[in-house]
Parts: structure tokens; C-alpha cells; sequence
């Protein structure tokens, strides 16, 4: 069973691994019914100082396109629509349009045909506004928008849940943003998730690549017009993990258990080895099935992941254009997995395990001793999946470790003899390669006020 310290292991390192690559990140992690962890580190602001914290909303994208599909699951299971209703039946401006014999269960399942965001998309990059309804509707009546077959591939389109939003308000009556609400968000208690932007004040500011540039720059938030229901929410990971759990196998809030296995059932093959369902990815991350949705918006990458069986959820947001949020959100389910996995250490009934953990330094880099299931890991930070080559640690002695488990380039056999204060915190150890390990903030004040590294330390 999951512990509030595991997922604090999971996902309190990996902002560490990379430090300098966001500005700022912000994780939860929920198991069942409860949040076992919801943290933010860095800036939500750099230009102003702003700390994240837990409650500064993010645009999260195409975890839009999950909201969008949930409702039309709800109006297919009341009768309202069908699975293989064709769009021009349902929006009457595209009837004679080339879009219009397309499906609905097409269009949940990215296999339309449609082109991704039109000829002139350049609204992702802020030149032009995002397309207005009217704006929508030509595209979508354009012979041009139709760029392959009906069901030939897999094809991702922006364009075509932007029509499903449409689909939403003519057989509701209500405008997207008001049925989203009513259908979806607010039978969840979700406070800090809207459709579309609404307050700007509240939100984390997104930030440019430094792919291009030595520096990374702040990017303007914008509503996304028409295309909301592809691509407009806004949300906070909190938030994000609790709709996850809407969505668990066994969980009624929202949806049956028919529509929850449509849903998240294998329709297409992406071709990057995961799958899509309708409205939902489909992956095997650190061993688990896992079903859920990335976003990337002008200054914001986003993820979350969710083991609808074992109901485990995970979101990471960030705010760069490049932010790390996949990798972050796939490390947390690596390590909820060697915690899964591992068999206590017998020697953590008599000697407290906390007394060797925290975050040491050395020349090299950075690492973490965490408690994982009731065994010692190490985590070297620092490196792009710090969770790939897993460093277990067993107890010898209240001074003693020995790896127990490591990569053969690692230390296997080796000891790790630490030294204590008079108060029981760690003052160093002899670590991998018999190097001296020092918690980080004694090694980074020791190297601070250094012109070069010279032999003997001086």
C-alpha cells in the first residue's frame, strides 16, 4: 500500500534532478480517495519572485480534450447522442461540409481525418488570436480540412474536439463552458478548474524555450476562442488528480463502467508506443497500464497519469514550453513501483531508516536517500530518469549501509559508513567509489567562495 512517504520520495526529488531546466513545477500524487502529496517548488514568476505554491493554476491544455469527451460520454449514456452519429447531423453548418460524414467516436479517437489546427496556426505561437466560432466553422467547411480517410490512422486534430465542443451545444442547448461546468467540474468540487481562462492574476506565467535563446521569456496568457474544448482549461494538479479519480474502474461520479472501459480501451495505435482511447492516452509506465493526458500551451507543459485499477493518479505541471512534466510524471510512477515492489529491510524494526536519509553532495553531483517501501534507495539526481537503474541500500549497522542491489558500474558489495553528529544528523559518509558525501548544504557552502578546484581541497 502507497504511503504519504513514498509519494514523498516519488516526487519530492525529481524537481531536484534538473533544477535549472523550469522555472517552476508543481506535483500531486493521489492513492484512492486520498491525496497523499501535493507540493510546488521554484518560481511561478521569475521576473517578480513569485513562489509556485499549490494553488497557482496552470493552462493544461489538451487535458481539455478528457473534459470534452467525459461530457459527450454523459450525453451518449442519456441518450442524447450516439457513438456513430455523424457530425453534419449534429452541427447543421457542417452538413454539406466534407468533416460532416465523420463520426462521432472519430473524433474522440483522433481518426477523422482532419487537419490539426488548420492552415494557419499560428495562434500557438501568439501571432494571432485563437479562431472564433465563425472562423472554426469555415475551416471545418473547407474541402482542405479533410486530409485523410475516415478511420485510416490515427491522426491527431485540435480541430476536430474543437467540433465536439460544438457537437456539446447544440444538443445541450448551453454554451461549452456552461454544460463543462455543470456536467463535469462542479459535481467534483473542482474550485481552482475553469474551461477557459478566466483569472489571470491566479495563474503560474508560462515561459519561453532556451532552445533558442540563453534566457528563458515570459508569454502572454490568451483565451483560446472556439477552440476551448480542445484546448482551453485551466487546472492545478490537485485538481487534475481528483478528476482522475473520477475516472478509476470502479468509480459512478461521472460515468458507467461501460462508458469508463470505452473510454480507456485501445482504439488506435499512436505509433510512439502508446495507445488512444476516446479522449484518453493509453501507456505502460513503470509497469502499470496507465490511462490519462499531456497539455503543452505557450509557456506550459503538463501531465497526468492515472492506474484506473489500482487507483493511483499522478500530475506534474510545469511552466516552460519545455518543461520536463512527462518524464517527471513517468519517474513518480518508477518510484511508486520500486516502492510497490520492495521488501522491507528487517533492520528497520530496530534502527530508524530516516537517520541515513536526506541530500548529500559530492564533486559529482547530487543524490538522495529516501525510504521506498521500507528499504533505502538511493536517487542520483541530476540525470534524465534518476528511477531507471534503481540503487538499493541495506542496513548493517546504525552507521553501515551496503548496496544491496546497484548497476554493475555502480558500487555493489560496497559499504557506506556515515558519521553523526552529537544531535544524530548525518555530518558525511564514504559513499559510492569511497567518495566523501556531505549533506548539500554543508558541501555547497564548502565550494561556494572557490576560485578552482585544487588538489587537496584548498
Amino acid at each position: 500500500m502507497l504511503e504519504a512517504a513514498d509519494a514523498f520520495a516519488a516526487l519530492g526529488a525529481l524537481p531536484a534532478a534538473r533544477p535549472t531546466e523550469v522555472p517552476g513545477v508543481q506535483a500531486s500524487i493521489l492513492y484512492r480517495d486520498e491525496l497523499l502529496l501535493s507540493m510546488a517548488c521554484g518560481l511561478a514568476d521569475v521576473e517578480r519572485g513569485a513562489p509556485m505554491t499549490t494553488t497557482h493554476r496552470f493552462r493544461v491544455a489538451s487535458h481539455s480534450k478528457t473534459f470534452t469527451a467525459t461530457a459527450i460520454m454523459q450525453l451518449v449514456e442519456r441518450g442524447k447522442v450516439r457513438l456513430d452519429d455523424r457530425l453534419g447531423e449534429l452541427v447543421p453548418e457542417l452538413a454539406d461540409a466534407a468533416v460532416s460524414p465523420v463520426t462521432i467516436r472519430e473524433l474522440l479517437g483522433h481518426a477523422g481525418g482532419l487537419v490539426r489546427d488548420g492552415s494557419d496556426g499560428d495562434f500557438w505561437q501568439l501571432s494571432r488570436r485563437f479562431p472564433t466560432l465563425n472562423e472554426l466553422l469555415d475551416l471545418a467547411g473547407d474541402a482542405d480540412s479533410k486530409v485523410l480517410s475516415r478511420s485510416e490512422r490515427f491522426k491527431y486534430s485540435n480541430v476536430g474536439f474543437a467540433l465536439l465542443g460544438q457537437v456539446i451545444e447544440h444538443v445541450t442547448g448551453s454554451t461549452y463552458s456552461d454544460h463543462v461546468r455543470h456536467a463535469v467540474i462542479d459535481p467534483l468540487g473542482l474550485k481552482r478548474t475553469t474551461p477557459e481562462l478566466d483569472h489571470v492574476e491566479d495563474h503560474a506565467t508560462g515561459y519561453s524555450s532556451l532552445a533558442y535563446c540563453d534566457k528563458r521569456i515570459p508569454i502572454d496568457h490568451i483565451t483560446t476562442g472556439a477552440m476551448a474544448a480542445a484546448t482551453g482549461f485551466s487546472s492545478t494538479a490537485d485538481d487534475l488528480v481528483r478528476y482522475a479519480s473520477a475516472h478509476f474502474a470502479e468509480d459512478r461520479r461521472l460515468l458507467s463502467g461501460q462508458s469508463h472501459r470505452l473510454m480507456q480501451r485501445d482504439e488506435w495505435d499512436v505509433g510512439d508506443e502508446t495507445q488512444y482511447g476516446l479522449g484518453f492516452a493509453v501507456a505502460e509506465v513503470a509497469g502499470r497500464r496507465v490511462v490519462g493526458h499531456g497539455g503543452g500551451f505557450p509557456g506550459f507543459i503538463t501531465r497526468t497519469w492515472f492506474d484506473p485499477v489500482e487507483e493511483v493518479a499522478v500530475s506534474v505541471l510545469t511552466n516552460a514550453i519545455d518543461g520536463p512534466a512527462l518524464g517527471y510524471a513517468a519517474g513518480a510512477l518508477r518510484f511508486l513501483q520500486l516502492a510497490d515492489t520492495a521488501t522491507p529491510d528487517p533492520a528497520g524494526e530496530s534502527i530508524d531508516l530516516a537517520r541515513f536519509c536526506g541530500r548529500y553532495a559530492t564533486l559529482w553531483g547530487v543524490t538522495d536517500l529516501v525510504v521506498l517501501g521500507g528499504r533505502l534507495h538511493e536517487i542520483p539526481l541530476g540525470v534524465p530518469d534518476p528511477g531507471a537503474t534503481p540503487i538499493v541500500l541495506d542496513v548493517v549497522d546504525d552507521s553501515t549501509l551496503r548496496v544491496a542491489s546497484a548497476s554493475g558500474y555502480h558500487s555493489p558489495g560496497e559499504r557506506y559508513r556515515f558519521r553523526f553528529d552529537d544531535h544524530g544528523a548525518v555530518q558525511s559518509f564514504r559513499g559510492s567509489s569511497g567518495s566523501t558525501s556531505k549533506p548539500l548544504h554543508v558541501f555547497a557552502g564548502e565550494v561556494f567562495d572557490r576560485s578552482r578546484v585544487r588538489l587537496g581541497g584548498a
